[in-house]
């Protein structure tokens, strides 16, 4: 695979970027703006020097809540660039998730747009975070203003940047886990976890300044603002951004043939709704594409064929989490080596074993936790040392996911340790039972889930969302199942509904499903 020269911080990385890649495009949306390499330097350190003059430093957390914007990006460069911590924040959050998020970050202060976010700002106002809010000016890219912020003696002056230099050990980004099975955890990332990230996923997939990308994913999730924004731009690659500030399934690909796309970064639920937009209304032509990567969930076989068959490129699925800085282990490019439907791929830029729960490491092909460690990885959760003691096991990180590796070394996913169903002894994995319903030419969407059971302690429930113009046969699926899948891995109720409730990353969790549809009685069927 490519080779990448080290640096030990992200800044490190941007800043050789620039160097060799300044009068290269960097960043754009379409139709309004773009920005080179050079321009975006010097939007970034001009913000930086005003982050200086306002008395914004070394280890100070930012809070940031933006839409897809060059004004998040440039924000989020320049709190890094003056040693500080970015926290970015979903928009939608109400004024108590944002308490509670600027609260346990313990954010100096709230960036966001000139339109501003009533709930983010109460929160802030409550806590008593100053505010303040950055505005990029006309297309020309003359002008980047932050307002509500006042430099510490009443003058900008002329802050420098000459005597600041970035350290591996700054923590650069402040995230924190969805909270599947508990409180969200605080997650601290430095320059050298963000560096080593960066590093992994430009080598595995190639990246060169010859790609393209539109940015699908939200820049407030580990995996839009890593492998989405930054990967690309230490790579000298071009990052589109979304006109609306978001993804739209009805513009997506105009915008990737605007922005020119080699490849794009999704989650599942993502490529699904491409593809029912391409069944519905497909495209008169679509760009050609190096490949398509699928992370951040599990992609079923059924899917991926479809992908591949629908937009002709090789769909790469991987595996991260927001304490590895993301990526963990990808499928490979078709040059480089096969890609297995139903795997994750072959680790990557750093160590993965699978563990039981004596730390003993399992044979190829039998099951255990999936662990990890290596630069990427953080260095653990703040101000939470039950969780740190119980994560960092054995001197491995362990994922809490349930895994198992081929005799190719590829890992195959069973599912997370507290999502596995126990049905009477027999643990099943939920992500088999998705894999046959999706496998169903009438399903385009399907979770599997465990509920209460007085007789075998839990029984396997699972919701499925048809396609688009087909209706599902509940009794026909049933057969179905019964014709895939061992007896006691059938379904005992299947649940049709035209929705099911997502994360604001767009990933669907079992939890949240199963506490969606644990009130229908017995009911075989649920339209919402």
């Amino acid at each position: 695979m490519g080779s990448v020269m080290e640096e030990k911080t992200l800044t490190g990385n941007l800043r050789r970027a620039v160097a060799d890649f300044s009068s290269r495009r960097a960043l754009s949306v379409a139709k309004k703006l773009e920005i080179s390499y050079s321009r975006l330097d010097e939007l970034v350190d001009y913000a930086a020097c005003r982050l200086l003059a306002v008395g914004i430093g070394p280890g100070d957390v930012i809070a940031l809540v933006f839409p897809n914007s060059i004004e998040f990006v440039i924000a989020f460069l320049a709190v890094i660039r003056v040693r500080a911590t970015a926290a970015p924040l979903n928009p939608a959050y109400t004024m108590e998730e944002f308490e509670f998020y600027l609260s346990d970050s313990e954010s100096k202060r709230l960036i966001t747009n000139k339109e501003g976010n009533a709930a983010a700002e109460a929160a802030a106002r409550k806590l008593g975070v100053p505010v303040g809010t950055a505005a990029f000016g006309d297309p020309s890219g003359e002008v980047f203003d932050f307002s509500g912020m006042h430099p510490a003696n009443g003058l900008w002056g002329e802050a420098s940047l000459a005597g600041v230099v970035n350290d591996s050990s700054d923590v650069a980004l402040f995230l924190h886990t969805s909270g599947t099975t508990s409180r969200p955890k605080g997650v601290p990332l430095n320059q050298c976890n963000l560096a080593a990230s960066v590093r992994n996923i430009r080598c595995v997939y190639r990246l060169a300044k010859e790609d393209s990308s539109l940015v699908v994913l939200p820049l407030f999730h580990v995996h839009g603002l890593i492998a989405g924004l930054l990967a690309s731009l230490c790579a000298g690659a071009a990052v589109a951004l979304p006109v609306a500030g978001r993804f739209s399934a009805s513009s997506f690909w105009s915008e990737m043939r605007s922005a020119g796309a080699t490849w794009y970064t999704a989650v599942p639920t993502v490529h699904q709704i491409l593809l029912e937009r391409h069944a519905a209304a497909p495209e008169a032509e679509y760009p050609t594409l190096r490949f398509i990567r699928s992370c951040s969930a599990w992609l079923a076989p059924a899917v991926l064929a479809r992908l591949e068959a629908a937009f002709g490129a090789p769909v790469l699925e991987a595996y991260a989490m927001t304490e590895a800085s993301h990526l963990m282990a990808s499928n490979p490019l078709p040059e480089d080596g096969p890609r297995k439907p139903g795997a994750v791929g072959l680790p990557v830029g750093q160590e993965l074993t699978i563990l039981d729960e004596n730390g003993l490491v399992r044979p190829t092909g039998h099951p255990g936790e999936v662990c990890i460690r290596g630069p990427n990885v953080t260095a653990g959760y703040k101000n939470n040392p039950a969780a740190n003691e119980e994560a960092f096991r054995f001197e491995w990180f362990h994922t809490g996911d349930v895994g198992i590796l081929d005799v190719d070394g590829y890992l195959h996913l069973v599912g997370r340790i507290k999502e596995l169903i126990n049905r009477g002894g027999e643990k099943i994995s939920p992500i088999e039972i998705d894999a046959v319903l999706l496998s169903h030419p009438a399903v385009a969407q399907a979770v599997a889930f465990g509920v209460p059971d007085k007789k075998y302690g839990e029984e396997i429930n699972c919701a499925v969302i048809p396609k688009t113009g087909v209706e599902i046969v509940v009794e026909e699926l049933e057969k179905f199942c019964k014709k895939n899948l061992a007896a006691f891995k059938v379904p005992k109720k299947i649940f049709v509904t035209d929705s099911l409730p997502k994360t604001a990353t767009g990933k669907i969790q079992r939890r949240m499903v199963a506490e969606k549809f644990k009130a229908t009685a017995d009911g075989v069927t649920v339209n919402s």
